[in-house]
């Protein structure tokens, strides 16, 4: 590789932006645990609570795709960073991402939150409740509204959905959405969240669909670019 080759390189990467997400990431994270701390000394936050949450039985069993989530999302970053060649559908999981999540920063701030729906006592005694009772401990069940795990689920599932590359790869894109789904029950079985904050978090990620996706942002053909 030359001088000016990497010169090219280097340039194209700054361009295209794909650090933006991670480092948005990173940024979320500090935000959260800030407003997490701030709701945990509070005890005049917002219970979320509905007739049907109580009628959702327990399953320490849903502790699997919950968890998978983390593999889901890391994994559809991966794949648009380091294997797909379209910096525009890129840019759009990047956008409905971040988006979602700074929502749910304003909400958190100006909305304190949180659930009273976990069992003092587990149904059962395996390895999954062991799972879930360090989940418990490691994750407070406030600032919930709306569900991240469900609204950025959807998101990877749509962007996996919206990609060329994987036209001809459906298995990927329905397997994506079997997961996507699972993830969605195992927030409610594993009462780490409201039906109200999974309804809430799908009407969020249908509006930044429409916002993000719908739109026709140019009439020339994309043009097939690393983002890399």
């Amino acid at each position: 590789m030359t001088l000016k080759e990497g010169f090219i390189k280097l340039k194209n990467r700054c361009v295209y932006r794909w650090w933006v997400l991670p480092v948005y990431s990173l940024f979320y994270f500090i935000i959260f645990s800030y407003l997490e701390k701030k709701v945990s000394g509070n005890s005049a936050y917002h219970v979320i609570s509905t007739p049907l949450d109580h009628m959702i039985p327990f399953c320490e069993y849903f502790i699997i795709p919950y968890y998978l989530w983390f593999a889901f999302i890391m994994g559809t970053c991966a794949f648009f960073v380091l294997v797909n060649r379209s910096r525009r559908e890129y840019y759009r999981f990047e956008i409905a991402m971040i988006t979602g999540m700074s929502i749910f920063l304003l909400i958190s701030w100006l909305y304190p939150n949180g659930l009273m729906l976990r069992p003092e006592t587990f149904p059962r005694d395996n390895v999954f409740t062991d799972m879930v009772r360090h989940l418990y401990s490691t994750d407070t069940p406030t600032n919930v509204f709306p569900s991240m795990h469900v609204y950025n689920s959807l998101c990877a599932y749509q962007a996996l959905a919206d990609c060329r590359m994987l036209k001809k790869h459906r298995w990927v894109v329905n397997s994506a959405g079997v997961l996507t789904v699972l993830i969605i029950f195992s927030t409610v079985f594993l009462k780490q969240h409201s039906v109200l904050d999974v309804l809430c978090a799908m009407i969020l990620n249908f509006f930044v669909y429409q916002i993000v996706y719908r739109p026709v942002w140019d009439g020339s053909r994309e043009e097939s670019v690393s983002v890399n």
